[in-house]
């Protein structure tokens, strides 16, 4: 199968410092965020993508890399890629969040090492690497500066469809 960009969708998210749930996945906004990435993968899914590009970070990008995983199980055709921005990216993780890391970056078709060693700048060239590969760009964005919204940016200039989850901060009730 070819891995071209126009059947690629890659995906920019907030870190754990950023959401408001923090490292707590079972929060109830969290879980919500979860339920709408599976979503916009499937509909992206229903648009003819089929290689979906996770830049593996905490917090929202290993949330996007989970359900491109399950929806490669639903879906035989589908690639998922890692796309690592240096060797050393999960290593001053705490413990559990590098076994998890580990284990997504084992279940994806692909992995791709953006730079060979740490520098300022890898994680950037990381995420014009995601943005680089694919058309669709879905982002779990609060508008805050930062690389997401570096990524979200440099997806504009380029021209990539954007599909916008915005971050819930408030209490879920009200939605």
């Amino acid at each position: 199968m070819m891995r071209g960009r126009q059947s690629a969708c890659c995906f920019t998210g907030h870190r754990p410092s950023k959401l408001p749930w923090g490292y707590r996945e079972e929060d109830a906004r969290c879980l919500a965020l979860k339920a709408r990435m599976m979503d916009a993968v499937e509909a992206a899914y229903a648009e003819g993508y089929r290689h979906f590009l996770c830049g593996m970070a905490q917090g929202c990008d290993l949330y996007f890399c989970q359900c491109a995983l399950a929806l490669r199980q639903q879906h035989p055709d589908v690639t998922v890629e890692a796309a690592i921005p240096c060797p050393t990216q999960a290593d001053a993780w705490p413990a559990e969040q590098r076994r998890q890391y580990q284990k997504l970056v084992e279940a994806c078709d692909f992995e791709t090492l953006v730079s060979q060693r740490y520098t300022s700048s890898c994680m950037q060239r990381r995420d014009r690497y995601l943005v680089d590969h694919a058309s669709l760009l879905i982002a779990a964005f609060d508008g805050s500066a930062g690389g997401t919204r570096y990524t979200v940016e440099y997806a504009m200039r380029r021209g990539l469809e954007i599909v916008d989850l915005p971050i819930v901060t408030g209490d879920l009730t009200n939605i």
